[in-house]
């Protein structure tokens, strides 16, 4: 089995965790790391009106990243398109995909959170709207010819990378979303299975060309993974940033069907649910058999990178040479 490695940063930066400016550039620095040690992507979310400093800005991140990277995919997961105004989307886009050599990797979704759409000015009521215009303005505007935009005529160059244009894929909750993404997207990222199901079936029903994106997993990664040689002596250094981490998104979704997160009363019941696994090498390894996918978030809640930095070597020394068939 091939097993897939990838990196997630969200740029959480709590008051009682390391500060911005060295979660950035440790992010940086790891990406590239991690570039020259075998990791396939490299996925950034988006967030605004955040007390926390959530990253609002995974495009301008991205770009930074793909300077410093050759190979690692870079996905956009997900970029609030709703928020942006389409042409200049198109246009940030655009040259994301040219300085990575057509390595990014697009989700749009339409966020939850009203707090979002009244920091931009906008009616969250309107998101099914807004994100069907954007994407319609998104595949126009990639073609390099003159397109007819509100009632203007507009061009958008340069073009990307990606021919004919980058994918768009489509992340959601609902059923509207899955059945959404069958008519405008070349692919859906649900947060269930079943909600998959419904968007293959209208998928067909719709004629549409076979779906470029791949179904939820059977067994979903844990939201954090860090690998140690002593899990009883890391677990109570990340603890509290996977107990803020858990409760700030738990906030945020409460109530919502299918959340992937909930708040937790304490670090205890938070690491018995397994959503947040300090683990062994050799447990690691068996993880990768089992599950073929490996996600890290090394600065999970403003981890301290000193922490995040050995989990990833760890790793890369202990675990990936036996996943590689060696000695």
């Amino acid at each position: 089995m091939t097993t897939d490695y990838g990196l997630v940063y969200d740029m959480r930066a709590p008051a009682f965790g390391a500060p911005a400016t060295e979660l950035y550039r440790a992010a940086i620095e790891q990406c590239a790391w991690a570039d020259q040690h075998g990791f396939s992507r490299v996925t950034f979310p988006e967030h605004h009106a955040s007390d926390d400093g959530y990253l609002p800005s995974p495009i301008v991140m991205a770009a930074a990243v793909a300077g410093v990277t050759q190979q690692m995919l870079i996905h956009l997961s997900v970029v609030l398109l709703p928020l942006y105004h389409p042409l200049r989307a198109a246009e940030d886009l655009a040259v994301l995909d040219l300085v990575s050599g057509g390595r990014l990797r697009l989700t749009v979704a339409g966020g939850y959170r009203d707090e979002e759409y009244e920091q931009f000015g906008l009616d969250i009521r309107k998101r099914p709207s807004l994100m069907e215009r954007a994407v319609a303005a998104l595949k126009d505007a990639w073609t390099g010819e003159p397109f007819e935009f509100d009632g203007r005529t507009v061009q958008i160059l340069p073009r990307p990378a990606q021919e004919p244009r980058p994918d768009i894929f489509l992340g959601g909750a609902s059923p509207a979303t899955a059945k959404r993404a069958a008519r405008i997207a070349e692919g859906y990222e649900p947060l269930g299975a079943r909600l998959y199901e419904i968007y293959l079936d209208e998928v067909q029903a719709l004629g549409r060309p076979e779906p470029k994106s791949s179904p939820p997993p059977t067994e979903p990664s844990p939201l954090f993974l860090h690998v140690s040689d002593d899990p009883e002596r890391d677990w109570p250094l990340i603890a509290p940033h996977a107990l803020y981490e858990a409760n700030a998104y738990g906030q945020w979704v409460r109530g919502r069907r299918g959340a992937v997160y909930a708040e937790a009363t304490d670090a205890e019941e938070l690491r018995r649910s397994g959503m947040y696994r300090v683990i062994t090498p050799d447990e690691c390894v068996d993880l990768a058999r089992r599950t073929g996918r490996l996600t890290f978030k090394p600065l999970m809640g403003g981890l301290d990178p000193k922490i995040g930095w050995a989990g990833l070597h760890r790793f890369v020394d202990e675990v990936l040479p036996r996943l590689n068939g060696a000695t």
